[in-house]
């Protein structure tokens, strides 16, 4: 049975609404899948692509959390949502509505990419893009017209998910998965958090209804695949409904973690012997620690449900500071997109069975071609737009951010926050990476001018606006 909080804050007699829904999101045909360099088609469906939604409401504040199996939140893809929302349901604020994605690399583009034609028909951006759109919708309203008097806990449990990908070396150089028995290798380049922020809800019988599970690692075990599939998140999502109950729904989140992978790159044959020993894949490995982890912490946040908490959601737009690309990165922007144009015209007549090659040469040179892109916007528009936000249920908050942002930025907005748990939730939007000082001087991929809009000045940046707002939320108990 629900109890009632322990604090003074004027809301924390006011009954708090719950609602929840999930939809299908899993293309019915071959489809582009995002996440590499090259055009990869998809040859079957492994398992399905979901949408979730948490609709909460209390003291006439809102917050719909929506988590997606996808690898990104396009930009304008929320705003299409927010459009379709304001007829479906008019009671709803379509800005405390926000969508995170898992970063799984083996769900369909949703935006116009141009890749070269493959030799098979397939479903392209545009074509799957109002199959996510009537499938976020339908599962924010159903949540919100579904919202009923419950409860909700909170706990910190663990689980060994996530590891940073990016190897330093002794000449003061890292490389994301980089060789480790390599007689430079010195060390992992940051730090890992194998923590596991859970958000519990309930009926006002006590009976468990969802949770949400959030961590920071990406979804890319099989990262490189040619079939649809939601990843690790499946086998956990399995393994969750086994153990707790069928109709139970799972919001996934991932924490700021550009610089982590579920990829080992230490112990991997130590780790591989014993999932051989034990009969299970690295996934159903993962789906088991997620698992262990809720069901570990449950007992005792079932002791701890709140019927009334503290609710409040705001929504600011911010101006970053963009990461500044200089001249020399953009004559070698140049020189790349050159090349690698040339490499594609050349493997189109030389080896025109290769779409993964040709596609590859493609998408590089598109890679360039957004440097030189970022170089004119860092004069139009020198800051870097970014809805931001924060949510205060209870004793715990809810923080966003459009990036793959490196895992100590959301360290640091943890640390600072006067919340008892702060589950900080990346992706929420299409950014790109946001690197720290130290990977910056390691150089490499993720950390390089090319793969960042914003940079470590930006990051701080966002780190500093999110506590700010944090506290404001705490300002009156």
């Amino acid at each position: 049975m629900a109890t009632e909080p322990n604090n003074t804050h004027p809301d924390a007699h006011t009954p708090l609404l719950v609602g929840w829904a999930s939809a299908d999101v899993t293309p019915d045909q071959p489809v582009f899948l995002r996440g590499q360099f090259h055009a990869r088609v998809s040859t079957h469906v492994q398992d399905p692509l979901t949408v979730t939604a948490l609709a909460l409401e209390s003291a006439g504040d809102q917050a719909v959390m929506v988590s997606c199996d996808r690898c990104t939140i396009e930009e304008g893809l929320l705003d299409e949502c927010r459009e379709a929302l304001r007829d479906a349901a008019s009671d709803l604020d379509g800005a405390k509505v926000f969508a995170g994605a898992t970063h799984t690399h083996t769900a369909p583009e949703a935006q116009p990419r141009d890749w070269p034609d493959p030799d098979k028909p397939v479903m392209d951006g545009p074509e799957y893009r109002p199959v996510l759109v009537q499938g976020i919708v339908f599962a924010v309203v159903e949540a919100w017209r579904g919202r009923r008097p419950g409860g909700v806990s909170w706990a910190l449990g663990h689980a060994v998910v996530g590891h940073n990908r990016r190897t330093s070396y002794l000449d003061g150089e890292a490389r994301m998965y980089g060789s480790t028995d390599d007689a430079q290798f010195a060390g992992m380049e940051g730090y890992e958090d194998h923590s596991a922020d859970l958000l519990f809800t309930w009926t006002p019988a006590g009976d468990l209804t969802g949770v949400v599970v959030n961590l920071a690692c990406p979804s890319q075990v099989t990262e490189g695949d040619l079939f649809v599939s939601a990843d690790f998140w499946h086998e956990t999502r399995v393994e969750l409904r086994k153990r707790l109950g069928a109709d139970l729904f799972v919001l996934p989140q991932c924490a700021p973690a550009g610089d982590q992978s579920p990829h080992l790159l230490l112990h991997q044959a130590g780790e591989a012997r014993m999932r051989g020993l034990r009969g299970v894949t690295e996934r159903e490995e993962i789906g088991l620690r997620i698992a262990d982890a809720v069901e570990r912490v449950l007992p005792y946040a079932r002791a701890d449900i709140r019927g009334a908490v503290p609710l409040r959601h705001e929504v600011r737009a911010l101006g970053l500071t963009r990461r500044r690309i200089t001249e020399a990165a953009l004559e070698e922007a140049k020189r790349g997109e050159a090349e690698d144009l040339a490499r594609y015209e050349r493997l189109r007549h030389e080896s025109p069975d290769n779409y993964t090659a040709i596609s590859g040469a493609f998408g590089h040179a598109r890679w360039y071609s957004n440097v030189q892109e970022r170089f004119r916007l860092q004069t139009e528009q020198p800051t870097y737009p970014v809805e931001l936000h924060v949510v205060r249920l209870g004793d715990v908050a809810f923080a966003t951010n459009p990036f793959e942002l490196f895992l100590d930025f959301g360290l640091r907005m943890k640390a600072r926050s006067r919340a008892v748990q702060t589950f900080c939730v990346q992706l929420v939007g299409s950014g790109t990476y946001v690197p720290t000082e130290r990977a910056v001087t390691g150089k490499s991929y993720g950390a390089g001018a090319a793969s960042n809009a914003v940079g470590p000045e930006g990051g701080q940046e966002l780190v500093e606006a999110t506590v700010a707002l944090l506290e404001e939320l705490w300002a009156d108990g």
